[in-house]
């Protein structure tokens, strides 16, 4: 991507797994392709259209054709053996000295990698906490991000163990596969490769909403899919029709991706057809993905909700600062109140930096 935007030249259209803010420059607006999809299928979902919208220049620096909902993955047989289910976080922490003394901790990682960045938002989230307000000025800096930092270390005393400190992107999956691991918030992937691998957690891996917390329940994805037009690009006129078709057409994706994937535009395929679809699904429990159909997309929203994706959020999320902010108080080097304060300064010059450049 770098190399294409310095030398000018290249492909026509480019594919993300997170909004492209550092190349908003490069881009077309896709105001016009919205509006064509929007005209054959209905409004663009509030997801996609904090992912790719740039509210200060009123531009569609993408379009986002799917997401991939990131729930929470529970082993429901080792639940059932404590009396508990992960409906509220208040209810995860009373399980977890349970479950972790029966050999099976709870696995919400604390590292360097995207998926402990989607597992503590959707926490903080949950305590009303948010790396932003609406209108993009910085919140982080709040008594719910303090809450929520004291109840992740108390969830991590009781019921995790310290590997989570050192995880990389596939240590959850790998975690749920050896049969230890009680919790993960992760894609269904996780959950689809366990039954094409005919592993014995496969029938007892249920999807369930994440956990509600004081303020509720929100969810980041595992990732937005956003394409992009160039500027430059020497077939403009085909890629936008290639992108509006594509858009247009999710219901085939939804399906062929087996539900990894749903449409940024909900209304690309029938609440009835995407439920029945789910239904279909023979694997064990029956019904163990129509969650997917409801409370996913109620759920999901974009990465700095309640505001737009910027590359202020982007900076803070590729820095891995909420794992640290997290992790920091859960070794002992810091209390929560200095770890979020600290988190807040460094974050105050990332959004200063960027509002200067126009950006946010």
């Amino acid at each position: 991507m770098a190399s294409e935007a310095q030398a000018q030249k290249g492909h026509d259209i480019v594919g993300f797994l997170t909004p492209p803010t550092a190349y908003e420059d490069q881009m077309i607006d896709h105001g016009a392709i919205v509006r064509a999809v929007e005209r054959q299928v209905g409004p663009y979902g509030t997801l996609g259209r904090q992912s790719t919208y740039n509210p200060r220049r009123r531009t569609y620096f993408g379009i986002s054709d799917t997401y991939v909902p990131a729930p929470a993955l529970w082993r429901h047989d080792v639940w059932n053996n404590v009396g508990e289910s992960p409906a509220t976080w208040e209810h995860v922490r009373a399980a977890a000295p349970a479950l972790k003394a029966a050999g099976y901790p709870l696995g919400v990682g604390l590292s360097n990698e995207p998926d402990s960045n989607i597992g503590l938002l959707d926490l903080l989230a949950a305590f009303g906490s948010f790396l932003q307000h609406e209108d993009n000025t910085l919140a982080i800096d709040s008594p719910a991000t303090v809450e929520a930092v004291k109840f992740m270390v108390d969830l991590q005393r009781r019921g995790q163990t310290d590997e989570v400190f050192g995880w990389n992107q596939a240590s959850n999956n790998q975690f749920v596969f050896s049969g230890r691991g009680s919790l993960i918030v992760n894609a269904i992937s996780a959950v689809r490769m366990a039954e094409d691998l005919q592993l014995p957690v496969a029938d007892n891996l249920w999807i369930w909403p994440l956990p509600a917390g004081p303020h509720g329940r929100l969810a980041l994805p595992q990732s937005t899919n956003i394409y992009s037009i160039w500027k430059f690009a020497r077939n403009r006129e085909t890629a936008e029709k290639f992108l509006a078709d594509l858009c247009i057409g999710a219901e085939q994706t939804t399906i062929a991706s087996k539900l990894y994937n749903l449409p940024s535009f909900p209304g690309a395929i029938a609440a009835a057809r995407l439920r029945q679809v789910a239904a279909a699904d023979t694997h064990r429990p029956r019904g163990k993905y129509s969650i997917l159909t409801t409370v996913a997309a109620r759920d999901t929203r974009n990465a700095g909700f309640p505001g737009t994706t910027n590359p202020a959020v982007d900076e803070t999320l590729d820095r891995f600062l909420i794992p640290r902010m997290f992790a920091q108080v859960a070794q002992g080097k810091l209390s929560a109140a200095d770890s979020v304060r600290s988190t807040a300064r460094e974050m105050k010059q990332i959004w200063a930096k960027w509002k200067t450049a126009g950006r946010v």
